[in-house]
């Protein structure tokens, strides 16, 4: 038998076509693990009797089917189906395309083709179906429940948070748990690795159709596509099912129900305040947990499988896109810019497509035809060198500024930067208002003692009067930034933060 080389898919259909042959687990539950018919799962375990690990691998890999429709012809119904035989069911359609069009096509490809193209069917109906209780997995690590709990950890001690659960199918054992703010990729991210890293990679994750695990079907273009979370899933071999109602994942449910009751009361004795010291509260609670709750397998041997050697968690379980290198061998992520570094593949990455991970903790990775490329943080340009000591530089104006807009425009340099300013701020004595020539004295010698304080030039002022004239009529920033010709981001700060200085620029003005 030559070398077969299997992906992390077909390595878990191998496992569990090995339990089959142990007589561990029975075709039925097999057959749902694979994703397929009892059927055609005894002809994969007859098939694998046979030629062994070579046939896990499909013969067909890497060719085009002949019978497949051809980008014409689906062109063509999806043109049908939206104008001549608009408003017809999949079925009628598919008698309209035979019968006058001569496309001879079934319904399961016509009804493939208009749902590829965001086309569904004007009249759907879902058949009745017969519930029954699902009996357990026979092996542990053979189906993992996911679900998050928001609640209040903390009771009236902290803020709330989330709790991710990854509950064993088979034995009901809490396998992983974390905190985190609230259901993100990032927090699952984290479950998955310390669940693999404990135990191993399962063969199956059961889930509800949160927005990490698949996107939102109410968006057609974007149904097909695979989630971050998905795609890791691919990478690992791990199948992923989805439940359609709470009751389809009661385990995880009612775990989450039983930690509601009794972790509280363990964060409530720990005195527990934030996150962290939740997470180590958690972490004793969770073998307790299990040594109460859990229970034993019908079969003892898991179904965990073992991390390759050579498996990086940590370039699996994280954010990837793909990025168009600079000329300058720059990549911007996420308001983020990496400097590229030559090294002894190539000088110079310009131009070229290179796939940029993001790690739950913040780091950056940039990969080029899976080799790490060295990166280091360039240094700014000279925009932002001006920005930082002109018109965002920490003084009274500042405060205004967050007080109207927030304080999600400034870094957190200027953040702390503006912290020390206020009680400095708070020190000065209040000054009692005067009228007059004392007035402009009183205002004169503030601006001097404050040397942040600018008065407005002209243009400023003639830029102001505009963009006011403009509000008063009620047009929208976007529309006044048409009409002067300028941006809707210095629109914006005119008409949010200028207003205070110009108004008393103008009444100095017109005292004097």
């Amino acid at each position: 038998m030559k070398d077969v080389t299997l992906s992390q898919k077909e390595q878990a259909r191998l496992s569990v076509l090995n339990s089959v042959l142990e007589y561990q687990v029975p075709i039925a539950d097999a057959a749902e693990l694979l994703g397929v018919s009892q059927r055609h799962a005894r002809r994969m375990l007859a098939a694998y009797r046979e030629r062994g690990a070579a046939a896990v691998a499909h013969g067909n890999r890497g060719r085009r089917p002949h019978n497949a429709t051809s980008p014409g012809e689906a062109a063509a119904v999806v043109q049908l189906a939206t104008e001549r035989y608009e408003g017809a069911n999949h079925t009628h359609l598919t008698e309209l395309l035979s019968a006058r069009e001569g496309i001879d096509l079934s319904r399961p490809t016509v009804r493939r083709i208009l749902t590829r193209a965001g086309i569904g069917s004007p009249r759907s109906r879902r058949s009745p179906q017969h519930r029954f209780r699902r009996q357990r997995m026979p092996q542990a690590g053979m189906l993992v429940q996911l679900d998050g709990s928001h609640h209040a950890w903390l009771e009236d001690r902290g803020p709330k948070f989330a709790l991710l659960l990854a509950v064993d199918d088979a034995t009901s054992a809490v396998v992983n748990a974390v905190f985190c703010i609230s259901e993100t990729t990032a927090g699952y991210f984290t479950l998955l690795e310390g669940l693999i890293e404990g135990w191993g990679i399962p063969l199956a994750l059961y889930s509800d159709r949160h927005a990490v695990f698949k996107h939102n079907a109410r968006k057609p273009e974007t149904a097909a596509e695979a989630t971050q979370f998905t795609r890791s899933l691919q990478e690992l071999g791990i199948r992923q099912i989805f439940a359609r109602s709470p009751q389809a994942k009661g385990r995880v449910e009612r775990a989450a129900g039983t930690f509601q009751d009794r972790l509280v009361t363990e964060l409530r004795l720990a005195d527990a305040r934030t996150i962290d010291q939740a997470t180590t509260v958690l972490q004793d609670f969770l073998p307790r947990y299990n040594a109460r709750f859990a229970v034993q397998p019908e079969h003892s041997a898991p179904a965990y499988r073992p991390s390759a050697p050579d498996l990086c968690l940590s370039e699996i379980l994280c954010f990837k896109d793909t990025r168009k290198v600079g000329r300058d061998n720059t990549v911007k992520y996420n308001w983020r810019v990496l400097q590229l570094l030559p090294d002894q593949e190539r000088t110079s990455y310009a131009g070229l497509r290179v796939e940029v991970l993001e790690r739950p903790d913040g780091e950056l990775i940039v990969r080029y035809e899976g080799r790490r490329v060295a990166t280091q943080e360039p240094p700014p340009r000279m925009g932002a060198l001006w920005a930082g000591v002109t018109a965002w530089s920490p003084g009274p104006e500042l405060k205004r500024i967050v007080s109207s807009v927030g304080d999600h425009h400034i870094s957190r340099s200027q953040q702390r930067r503006l912290a020390v300013l206020e009680p400095v701020r708070r020190a000065e004595p209040a000054l009692k208002p005067v009228a007059g020539k004392d007035a402009v004295a009183k205002d004169t010698a503030s601006k001097a003692t404050n040397p942040w304080e600018r008065t407005p030039t002209a243009t400023q002022l003639a830029r102001w009067k505009a963009i006011r004239k403009g509000r008063l009529k009620g047009l929208s920033l976007r529309a006044i930034s048409r009409e002067l010709g300028i941006s809707r981001v210095t629109v914006r700060k005119y008409a949010v933060k200028r207003h205070e200085l110009c108004t008393s620029d103008l009444r100095n003005r017109h005292e004097l």
